[in-house]
């Protein structure tokens, strides 16, 4: 999506050759304008696939997953990393280790939200490791559900990420895939996109 590259070129910050900031657009403030874009490009790729769910994990794929669910016109249900007062029984749970944040958390939702009806579309907003969107899939799988794909909104390809979820034989569409962030330059893989 070359609209997400620019913002990414223009706003990103290259921390290192493994960390990209972006949290001037994408996950601390919000530009609502390429949300409502990623939101339109997530419902156009996944268009033929019955998507009757979205499911995210909380905070940073919220605000494209709530796109895509404008677009598509399906609810949008997120794994919250912290335990509630409100969220305590018939939880689907999975541990998942954060790259950046350098800490694990365990993710949950409620079974009353995923049932074997569904076909899914998992969104997150970065891909690297592959250790969030696993972790979604894993609590896919406990509710029976059919996950359609996964939809990533950067994805660090120089990282093992696609590599595990493809193993899984999972389809994975990413919107802008970043090939290097060496020498503090960012560099995306160039594909032909239909």
């Amino acid at each position: 999506m070359e609209r997400l590259q620019q913002k990414i070129i223009e706003e990103g910050k290259v921390l290192s050759n493994e960390v990209l900031k972006v949290d001037a657009f994408l996950n601390h403030q919000i530009d609502p304008v390429l949300m409502k874009e990623m939101g339109q490009e997530f419902a156009r790729l996944f268009a033929e696939d019955g998507i009757t769910k979205i499911l995210t994990i909380e905070s940073s794929g919220i605000a494209p997953s709530v796109m895509a669910g404008l677009e598509m016109g399906v609810p949008v249900v997120f794994a919250r990393k912290r335990q509630s007062l409100t969220l305590t029984e018939g939880l689907l749970t999975a541990d998942v280790y954060s790259f950046t944040k350098q800490q694990s958390n365990r993710i949950a939702v409620s079974n009353a939200f995923l049932n074997k009806e569904d076909r899914v579309l998992i969104i997150d907003d970065f891909l690297a490791n592959g250790q969030a969107a696993l972790g979604l899939l894993n609590i896919a799988e406990q509710a029976g559900v059919h996950v359609a794909g996964i939809g990533i909104v950067i994805e660090k390809s120089f990282q093992e990420g696609r590599k595990l979820l493809e193993e899984k034989n999972v389809r994975v569409e990413s919107l802008a895939r970043v090939q290097s962030l060496e020498n503090g330059q960012v560099t995306f893989v160039e594909e032909a996109r239909a």
